[in-house]
């Protein structure tokens, strides 16, 4: 039987040849070959600007980060994918999030986080590969209503880290990416029944 779950995978990094993008698009090639549709949004591409309570009376919620929370509103989980910045999540991812929670009318914003299953990566060119961020990563999106899966990867010497395929070189991390998607995927058959 074939999965129809889908996924939202949020990559905290939008720079050309990013580490992380290249394991969002990894994630998402294990999760086709699992039966799961998947949306890899380019953030920087939807012009979110920094967030700002000000512009936001003004303007109200900016279009992409709208866009981004109706793409989470039909999605079953999210698998976000970043790099760290002085230990910490990456501004981009940050703010993005910020402006996702924020209610909107009749929307409250955080209807489209809460209860659904997540799911917290990074790599980094550093020996650690982002692990020191991904604590953070894990707190954040707890904190905005999210089943956080224990599962979690950090890919360290990411420059390297990769196969010409996508895939990651280390089997045993190309390993435990699988096996933490297939657990996400499990988690997800479990809330739907």
């Amino acid at each position: 039987m074939t999965n129809t779950h889908h996924l939202l995978i949020l990559v905290g990094s939008s720079r050309r040849g990013s580490l992380n993008r290249q394991l969002a698009e990894n994630v998402a090639s294990i999760a086709s070959a699992q039966g799961l549709r998947t949306t890899l949004p380019d953030i920087r591409a939807l012009d979110i600007p920094i967030m700002d309570q000000d512009l936001e009376a003004t303007e109200g919620i900016p279009a992409g980060a709208r866009q981004l929370r109706q793409v989470l509103e039909d999605a079953d989980a999210l698998i976000v994918c970043s790099p760290e910045y002085n230990g910490f999540p990456t501004p981009l991812l940050k703010n993005a999030l910020d402006w996702m929670s924020r209610p909107d009318g009749d929307i409250a914003g955080l209807d489209a986080f809460r209860g659904k299953p997540a799911l917290a990566l990074s790599a980094s060119p550093g020996a650690l590969g982002g692990l020191r961020s991904l604590a953070l990563t894990r707190q954040l999106l707890d904190n905005l209503g999210m089943l956080v899966m224990p599962e979690k990867l950090s890919v360290g010497s990411a420059g390297k880290a990769f196969n010409a395929d996508g895939s990651l070189a280390n089997e045993r991390q190309q390993h435990t990416l699988s096996q933490a998607i297939s657990t996400l995927t499990d988690r997800l058959r479990r809330l739907q029944s």
